[in-house]
């Protein structure tokens, strides 16, 4: 039996099972006492739904709902790894194939030595666009394909072992509509919100703008400094357009919204993030829905890359997109975690051996790797499945 939560004494509210209310305390903290804007966190284990909560402000005067959506920037990429992996499962494209082979314009400049295998793990060398562009380019996924086609590979080794921020989502976009016929957007939708019943989207429908929070910019987050933009790599990627130049930036704009970005545009509740995760927990199936099969989840969580990126200086590990456990336990205390994080703090992933799913969301982005507001939570929710 499900029990309310209200707290007394901030704006949180939503439920959790009976014997999960210690995560419900702790999620109150992070407003009390870790001063949080607006989150919301949820919960499934064994295939309910055992935690489901939001508070604080959505936007200057708007509280956080019980349907408010939030951009989960890089979450987005953990979305789209079932949508790679659909293909894989059915045939149609191999890790070890040439992505030349479905995208030959991507050849030029020796690029056809780039294998599936390397941009789902960030080994392709392209961790960065190259030309200029603005936050009007990175909407337009069509000339950012064609932009990679004409960029060669890049001359600093580095760049092969180092986080792809958003290429990775025009690289695998590109393959999915030359191989299926779908946008990214649209595949995912179609072949894993719709079945799943999700309220999440890689490209937002204009009915649901208003219910999207506000990002705002905390602590240590900002455009680069000059000393960051001096190295080539390190701009293309992180500076090119400035991500997160301030309050008023893009990503709180409608027209990257609706942009079908799948390195950093998707948009969904914590609810149905949990639900995602809840359902690759248990091998691929939840309530009779069949998204991915057990040996295709396997195969997305197998790891293909580890490195400390040279750039941000980050430990991170790879199966197909996934991203996987690190020393750094950015997945909580299960070792054998995966899923994806995003900028500024959300978080979003799967602990198969407790067969549990969960998400973060936030509006405040924060600069910190140990992030309290969601660590502190995933401990109470780790202590409780393991008992």
């Amino acid at each position: 039996m499900q029990i309310n939560w209200r707290s007394g004494r901030v704006a949180a509210q939503g439920f959790v099972a009976p014997g999960f209310e210690p995560v419900a305390e702790e999620f109150e903290r992070n407003f009390t006492e870790r001063h949080d804007v607006g989150a919301a966190f949820a919960a499934m284990h064994e295939g309910r739904m055992v935690v489901d909560l939001w508070g604080g402000d959505a936007a200057p005067g708007h509280l956080w709902n019980d349907d408010t959506l939030q951009i989960i920037y890089s979450g987005t990429k953990g979305l789209m790894a079932a949508c790679i992996l659909k293909l894989i499962e059915r045939g149609q494209i191999g890790l070890n194939d040439r992505i030349s082979k479905y995208w030959p314009e991507f050849a030029q400049h020796g690029k056809d030595t780039v294998r599936l295998r390397h941009v789902v793990s960030h080994g392709a060398g392209l961790p960065g666009i190259v030309e200029t562009v603005s936050a009007q380019d990175i909407a337009d996924y069509e000339k950012m394909e064609r932009l990679l086609a004409v960029q060669p590979l890049a001359t600093d080794p580095d760049a092969f072992h180092a986080y792809h921020a958003l290429t990775i989502g025009w690289l695998l976009g590109a393959l999915i509509r030359r191989i299926d016929g779908r946008t990214l957007g649209r595949f995912f939708a179609e072949e894993v919100a719709g079945p799943l019943g999700l309220d999440a989207w890689i490209g937002l429908p204009a009915e649901h703008e208003a219910r999207v929070g506000k990002i705002r910019l905390g602590e240590g987050m900002g455009p680069l400094g000059p000393e960051q933009l001096a190295d080539p790599v390190l701009r293309s990627i992180w500076g090119n357009p400035p991500l997160f130049p301030d309050d008023d930036m893009a990503w709180n704009q409608r027209f990257l919204h609706e942009a079908e970005i799948g390195g950093a545009g998707g948009i969904a509740d914590a609810r149905s993030m949990a639900r995602y995760y809840g359902c690759m927990a248990l091998g691929g199936t939840l309530d009779g829905v069949t998204v991915l099969q057990p040996e295709t989840v396997a195969l997305g969580r197998a790891e293909l890359s580890r490195f400390m990126d040279p750039y941000i200086a980050e430990a991170m590990a790879f199966g197909t997109v996934w991203a996987l456990q690190t020393p750094q336990g950015r997945f909580g205390p299960a070792p054998d975690a995966f899923g994806h994080s995003g900028a500024g703090g959300s978080i979003h992933g799967a602990w198969p051996t407790e067969r549990t799913g969960f998400s973060y969301t936030m509006n405040e982005m924060r600069a910190d790797p140990t992030d309290a507001r969601s660590r502190h939570v995933l401990m109470r929710l780790y202590e409780i499945v393991r008992a």
